[in-house]
């Protein structure tokens, strides 16, 4: 695909340059001729084609994911039940305890 990407380029490229050094031509119109004949096309097929492979590492990635979320609720099922029969002590997260945030939201009063 990448060669066709490239081919492309460099067509539309020639087209510019013989463009913009024609007696006729302008610097403007190569631009022009880049822009619509090459670059933009490009863009769009070049995006419709890597759909197929956007998806796919997308469906690799939730995978990826739902095993990790999947393992962590194993171990933390395993780490309640060594809590219940009282092997785990209960502060072995070394976590802060939760607490009220600074800064909250003030109430607002109605003006009269």
């Amino acid at each position: 695909m990448y060669l066709v990407v490239i081919a492309w380029l460099y067509v539309t490229l020639m087209m510019a340059i013989a463009e913009a050094t024609s007696p006729v031509g302008s610097v403007l119109g190569a631009l022009v001729t880049f822009t619509f004949y090459g670059a933009l096309p490009l863009g769009i097929v070049v995006y419709i084609l890597g759909t197929p492979g956007r998806k796919r590492r997308l469906r690799l990635r939730e995978q990826a994911e739902q095993q990790a979320w999947e393992q962590a609720r194993a171990t933390e099922g395993d780490a309640s039940a060594a809590r219940a029969s009282g092997a785990i002590a209960p502060d072995t997260g070394r976590e802060a305890p939760a607490a009220a945030q600074p800064g909250g939201v003030a109430p607002v009063r109605e003006e009269r």
